[in-house]
């Protein structure tokens, strides 16, 4: 017991000096860490101890030179006559212009098909010639003549014709309806042409365009 405590004392002696020596190294250390100069900076003051004039070069920036004006491209605008396109390589033609027409002029109506008066066969008052069937018979007899070619071929017969007579009395619508021969139906026709005006048939009172017709007859003696 008594050799336990003895070494227990002895530690106790030796605690304190230990201490003291570790705070020493330690100070050491950190002065020594204040106190450290580089070779360079030793240099700089032993110059300036001296009384050299100390030159501190530093890095000056680069004076801003003005940029170069940039020259222009030569830009060629390609003409508007066609567009290439670049997918395909075919040339598209442009989109025509508008064309704006002038306004059509209004179409004037046309006058549609004339649409004749019906004609009538059997009217209320049958159209007549003036001064009656003796005065027709007469106008036939004085104006007829007789065709050359027929005389010298003797050919006689009847002509019979339809005509109309209109509103106004004139005669309009010659037909040879049964004839004779080409010179003889031409000679009929022509009689009934020439002819005065009629009076008009009537149905009801007012004028109508009446059908008549009348053989002519062709006679050598």
């Amino acid at each position: 017991m008594e050799t336990k405590k003895i070494k227990e004392k002895n530690l106790d002696s030796l605690r304190m000096p230990l201490a003291l020596t570790g705070l020493l190294f330690t100070g050491g250390l950190i002065l020594a860490s204040f106190s450290y100069v580089t070779p360079i900076e030793e240099e700089l003051m032993s110059q300036r101890n001296s009384g050299e004039q100390v030159i501190n070069i530093t890095q000056e920036d680069e004076p801003d030179t003005p940029d170069e004006p940039i020259a222009e491209e030569d830009t060629y605008v390609a003409p508007p006559q066609a567009i290439i396109d670049s997918v395909d390589n075919t040339i598209t033609p442009p989109a025509p212009e508008p064309v704006v027409l002038p306004p059509r002029p209004t179409p004037r109506p046309t006058p549609g098909p004339t649409v004749s008066a019906e004609i009538i066969t059997f009217p209320d008052v049958e159209a007549v010639f003036p001064g009656g069937q003796t005065e027709l018979s007469r106008y036939i007899v004085n104006n007829i003549e007789y065709p050359e070619v027929s005389i010298d071929m003797e050919e006689q017969g009847r002509v019979y014709l339809s005509f109309v007579v209109e509103k106004d009395g004139g005669i309009s619508n010659v037909k040879v309806e049964r004839g004779v021969s080409k010179d003889l139906d031409r000679e009929a026709k022509r009689i009934v042409r020439a002819m005065p005006k009629w009076e008009a048939g009537e149905v009801g009172g007012k004028k109508v365009r009446t059908r008549c017709s009348l053989p002519i007859v062709f006679t050598l003696r």
